[in-house]
């Protein structure tokens, strides 16, 4: 089985973060860390447990990003990931989802995959689209949020049961090639060993750079971005219990929260 896992770096913590009022974008300060998507943790710890299970299968992880995105493909191996490509792209555009999976989906088609896994979203902006964009552009069947699987690879299917509303379950039934996009919590992602580590640190990724003319026809372009209104403070009070009643009585009724 030839199992495709995307991964996405994105940054550790959002309280390195700026926006260019000018151009509307995300800075990174220097002190900002990256690591990858804990979604696609998920998701690569799905396909090695499918490696452990059924001998012979093969894992690829992806990135699509700049030159900084190196690091997580590195990670990928050193969890086991077999093979790491990274898709180099360094334009400051605005990226979209759509631009995401176009890459992914040209660098998949005519490889052959039996499944194309990534995670249900990712932690930066939390579009939910990557997954089954790849799928539509590849014209697959494809699961999201999947919760669990089973796989029958003599049977070329795959049963996955996706969390849906109302805290219900969908079971369904894919032929392979699919496209899962994997729920948190579906399994533990492990630590690199380090046998792996030490194999990461040497072995060499599939470097494809990807220019500005490569880009197909912008979908949606980013019309703005702003930081969250600031929460009002809170409202401590004082007294004794009596007072105190007497207050929180009077700014119930000033806020229309009582008659």
């Amino acid at each position: 089985m030839k199992i495709l896992v995307c991964v996405k770096q994105v940054p550790d913590s959002s309280d390195t973060l700026a926006i260019d009022q000018q151009t509307g974008r995300i800075v990174f300060k220097p002190s900002t860390v990256f690591r990858m998507n804990r979604y696609d943790e998920f998701a690569l710890e799905e396909a090695l447990l499918l490696k452990e299970k059924f001998p012979g299968t093969s894992i690829r992880a992806l990135s699509f990003g700049p030159e900084r995105a190196g690091t997580t493909v590195c990670r990928a191996l050193e969890m086991g990931a077999d093979h790491g490509v990274h898709l180099v792209f360094t334009s400051e555009i605005y990226v979209s989802p759509f631009i995401t999976a176009w890459f992914i989906a040209s660098y998949a088609r005519n490889r052959d995959y039996d499944l194309i896994i990534t995670g249900v979203m990712a932690e930066d902006d939390m579009a939910c689209q990557t997954g089954q964009l790849i799928a539509a552009l590849l014209d697959l069947p494809y699961a999201t949020s999947v919760i669990s699987t089973e796989f029958q690879p003599e049977g070329g299917t795959v049963i996955a049961d996706r969390e849906i509303e109302g805290g219900c379950r969908l079971s369904v039934r894919l032929e392979m090639p699919a496209v899962l996009t994997i729920q948190s919590g579906i399994n533990t992602p492990r630590y690199p060993s380090l046998s792996n580590v030490m194999r990461a640190r040497t072995q060499q990724q599939e470097i494809i750079k990807i220019e500005a003319s490569d880009l197909p026809e912008q979908r949606e372009t980013c019309s703005s971005l702003n930081l969250p209104d600031s929460a009002s403070l809170g409202t401590f009070i004082t007294g004794s219990p009596r007072e105190k009643a007497g207050k929180l009585l009077h700014i119930l009724h000033e806020k229309a929260f009582l008659c």
